[in-house]
């Protein structure tokens, strides 16, 4: 283990020193250019903070209502695929993290732990509680895609985040030049036949999972298709990928983290528009360029009801597993208390629109 690790950016050098290269690129990198990639953290520093001064900051509390679920702060783990490339233990050790912190984690259809291990981790661990939820991909098997939902009903997960934004998988040029596929010894656990597993096929020259999702995912999906999701589970249905404000399900504000369409603005950037469309019917959520317990609190203001946090979280396993995730977590969560305390915000509730404005208007003052 390196020195103290004081920021996210501490754990991805780390990381980056213990993974093999075609790990942490596929974990790492953006489409194309990867402008998107770069822009989701440089939105941050264009908003301001406006601190209330001369409150009493003593206690803050962090506690948010996720879905109806009580969680400790709105910080949670976002969908990411494969973790046990990352550590052996994999989204069980992230599992167990998310417990110990008391947050919600969401677990994606390609991961390399079962749905029912994932709860099993979650729910025998220690910790204050934590919450599951499961990223969804629409298969071109439809029986395939509903025997997932079924699967998440029965072991207790509290909702579905349906991707919407991958028809197609996105042009990532780290993954096309390292022939990306999952490593011989792993497959995507929730799948039995080889081919779905990702765990053998021929992918020539290509990214693997280009291939992947071009053969097994439909492009075909519109919004009749979340209607039929919607008929087909008791669970809250979250539609993942939303970029503007012309829709008012419930939304998860994200750009797949930058590896879909290079050149789509900052999830930060449109945040706000989704947030004044919906106007209060559903809830917003929002992932993609979150590293600093500022950036929480810039996006809080700007409406997000949580976020959502990938790429350090795959760091902190690649550290350290379960100990590393735990890490991340707990330094996300006392950097945002500070920002609160520091901004004059006792509660989550106490964090409005007025905390923050544009950089540029905020250099005339």
């Amino acid at each position: 283990m390196s020195g103290q690790r004081v920021c996210v950016s501490d754990f991805e050098v780390e990381a980056r020193k213990v993974l093999p290269k075609a790990v942490y690129d596929y974990y790492r990198s953006g489409a194309e250019e990867q402008h998107t990639l770069a822009e989701n953290q440089a939105a941050f520093n264009r908003w301001h903070l406006i601190p209330r001064v001369l409150r009493d900051v003593s206690t803050v509390d962090l506690s948010v209502s996720v879905l109806g679920q009580r969680v400790s702060m709105p910080v949670c783990v976002a969908a990411t695929a494969m973790q046990r490339m990352a550590h052996p233990e994999g989204e069980t050790a992230t599992a167990r993290a998310c417990r110990a912190v008391g947050t919600g984690m969401m677990l994606s259809s390609w991961a390399t732990s079962t749905i029912e291990e994932v709860m099993s981790a979650m729910t025998s661990s220690a910790g204050d509680g934590g919450v599951l939820w499961l990223q969804l991909y629409i298969y071109k098997d439809r029986e395939l895609t509903l025997s997932l939902v079924r699967r998440a009903e029965q072991a207790g997960y509290g909702g579905v985040f349906v991707t919407v934004d991958t028809p197609y998988l996105g042009r990532r040029w780290d993954d096309m030049r390292n022939r990306f596929k999952l490593p011989s010894h792993l497959s995507m656990s929730n799948f039995t036949s080889a081919s779905l597993a990702f765990s053998e096929g021929d992918y020539g020259n290509d990214s693997g999972l280009a291939v992947y999702v071009a053969k097994a995912i439909d492009p075909t999906l519109s919004w009749d298709d979340i209607g039929w999701l919607k008929e087909h589970t008791r669970l809250p249905v979250i539609v993942k990928g939303i970029m503007n404000g012309t829709h008012t399900h419930g939304i998860l504000v994200s750009n797949h983290g930058a590896r879909q369409l290079d050149g789509v603005p900052a999830t930060l950037e449109v945040l706000e528009e989704v947030v004044q469309a919906v106007q209060g019917r559903c809830d917003v959520f929002m992932d993609g360029g979150v590293r600093r317990g500022t950036d929480v609190l810039k996006a809080l203001a700007l409406g997000a009801k949580a976020v959502f946090i990938g790429r350090p979280v795959l760091w902190g396993l690649a550290c350290q597993g379960e100990k590393g995730v735990t890490e991340v977590l707990e330094l996300l969560k006392e950097e945002l208390r500070l920002a609160m305390a520091l901004s004059g915000c006792r509660s989550v509730s106490e964090v409005n629109r007025s905390l923050v404005r544009r950089a540029e208007f905020t250099s005339r003052i």
